[in-house]
């Protein structure tokens, strides 16, 4: 695994707010990744991060449900939809612009290139 493409997965997941969702896709554009590289990135690495704030493009978690999310969501209000497998994206999603402009700065921060 290339290390820098890790940490900048694992950093931009760190700068979702509380509350809030992105899709794997949503960090893989802000990165420059894949969305499955993301997946990877989160299931192989992840465990250090906020990683129940990522889902799919749908709001899903790729977890079935599961007291690990599930209570995090809770104490973070972000609520579930009626099959329980995952959020409303629309009324969760971060805001991609300033998800994107919080990890640009990190990254500069870092004197790295975002």
């Amino acid at each position: 695994m290339d290390e820098l493409r890790l940490e900048r997965v694992l950093a931009a997941v760190e700068l979702i707010p509380p509350g809030r969702v992105a899709s794997y896709g949503n960090i893989g554009a802000v990165t420059g990744n894949s969305a499955r590289l993301v997946g990877r990135i989160l299931r192989e690495y992840g465990s250090t991060v906020p990683w129940w704030r990522v889902t799919n493009a749908a709001g899903d978690h790729p977890v079935r449900p599961s007291e690990r999310w599930m209570e995090h969501w809770a104490a973070e209000g972000i609520r579930l939809k009626p099959n329980r497998q995952g959020c409303r994206i629309g009324d969760h999603r971060a805001d991609l612009a300033a998800l994107a402009e919080a990890y640009a700065a990190h990254m500069r921060a870092l004197g790295e290139e975002p």
